[in-house]
C-alpha cells in the first residue's frame, strides 16, 4: 500500500526538479529585459492566474484556517522575497557563485526541519547532502573561472545567501500547512501572498513590458505557468509525503540538469569539471533518497 504514493511522490519531485532547472534558461532571456522585482511580479501574476483557474475548476475553495500561518509565511518568504532577491543577486554575481551560495538552502532546510518540525537527520541524508553540495560547489567553481568571465560582489553574495535563507524558511513553513490544506490550495494561496508582496513593482512591470522583446515576455510567462504554477504544486504534493530535509536534498539534482539543458538547448559545452560536479550532485541525491536496509533495527528505517 505504501509503494504507489511513494512512486507518485517521486514522479512529482522529478517534475519539479526538471522544471526548476529549465527556469534558469528562461531567466537568462527574461532577466535581460526585466528588472528583478518586475520579473518576479510578472512570473507570480502568470502563476496566480493559472493556479486560480485550476482551483476554481476543481472547486477546492479556501484552505482551512489552520493552514494559513504556513501559507502566509511561505508565500512571503519563498514566493516573494526569494524570487526578488535571487533575480537581483544573479545580476551581481556570476551563475556559478549564485549556484554555490543558493545551494546552502537544502542544508538549512534539513537543519530547520530538525529544529522546528522534529524531523530526523539520518546518516544517508547527511551523507547524500554532503556529496551533492560538493558537486554543486564543483559546478559553481567551474562556471566561475576567469575564462568564463566570472565575477562576484559582496552585495550579490549577500543577496544569494538571503535567497537561500528565504527558500529554506519558506519550505519549512509550508510543510505543516500541507497537513491541513491540499497541495493546490497551499500553492495557490502562497503564490497569491507572494504576488501581493511584489505589487510595489507593478509600475516597473508595466513600463518594462512596453519595451521588452516578445521572447523575454514569453519566457516570463513560461516561468509563471510551468516552473511556478505546475512545479510548485508538484513540489507541495511530494513534500506532503516526505520530510522537508529529504525534499530539499532532491533539489541538488537541479545543477546537474541545468548543465545538461544548457548543453542541449544553448549549445554550451560543459567542461570535464562541470560534468564531474553534476555527476556528484546526482549521486548525492541517490544516496539521500535511498532506503535503509530491511535488517535495520525497528524504527530506524528511513521514510520516503
Amino acid at each position: 500500500m505504501q509503494k504507489q504514493p511513494s512512486r507518485l511522490a517521486l514522479v512529482a519531485a522529478g517534475v519539479t526538479v526538471v522544471l526548476w532547472a529549465s527556469a534558469f534558461v528562461s531567466i537568462r532571456s527574461a532577466g535581460a529585459a526585466y528588472s528583478p522585482g518586475a520579473l518576479a511580479l510578472g512570473r507570480l501574476l502568470a502563476g496566480s492566474l493559472v493556479l486560480g483557474a485550476v482551483l476554481l475548476i476543481r472547486r477546492e475553495g479556501l484552505p482551512p484556517r489552520a493552514a494559513w500561518p504556513g501559507i502566509a509565511v511561505s508565500g512571503l518568504l519563498w514566493f516573494g522575497v526569494y524570487m526578488v532577491v535571487l533575480n537581483w543577486g544573479e545580476q551581481e554575481v556570476d551563475a556559478g557563485t549564485a549556484a554555490m551560495v543558493v545551494n546552502i538552502g537544502p542544508i538549512l532546510i534539513a537543519l530547520l526541519g530538525a529544529r522546528f518540525l522534529r524531523e530526523s537527520l539520518p546518516p544517508r541524508l547527511l551523507a547524500g547532502m554532503a556529496v551533492s553540495f560538493s558537486g554543486a560547489v564543483t559546478v559553481g567553481l567551474s562556471m566561475s573561472g576567469g575564462s568564463s568571465g566570472g565575477h562576484a560582489s559582496v552585495l550579490g553574495v549577500v543577496l544569494c545567501l538571503l535567497a537561500a535563507i528565504a527558500y529554506a524558511g519558506g519550505v519549512v513553513a509550508q510543510k505543516p500547512a500541507l497537513a491541513h490544506g491540499s497541495a493546490l490550495q497551499v500553492t495557490t494561496f502562497g503564490c497569491l501572498v507572494g504576488t501581493a508582496a511584489c505589487l510595489p513593482f507593478a509600475g516597473q512591470l508595466v513600463e518594462e513590458a512596453g519595451r521588452a522583446p516578445l521572447s523575454a515576455t514569453l519566457n516570463m510567462v513560461y516561468l509563471g505557468v510551468f516552473p511556478t504554477a505546475l512545479a510548485f504544486t508538484t513540489w507541495a504534493y511530494a513534500l506532503a509525503r516526505t520530510t522537508a530535509g529529504r525534499m530539499g536534498a532532491t533539489t541538488y539534482a537541479v545543477p546537474a540538469l541545468v548543465v545538461l539543458l544548457a548543453w542541449g538547448l544553448l549549445g554550451e559545452l560543459p567542461g570535464a569539471l562541470t560534468l564531474a560536479g553534476g555527476a556528484l550532485c546526482l549521486v548525492g541525491v541517490a544516496v539521500s533518497r535511498s532506503r535503509a536496509r530491511a535488517s535495520a533495527a525497528p524504527g530506524t528505517a528511513e521514510s520516503t
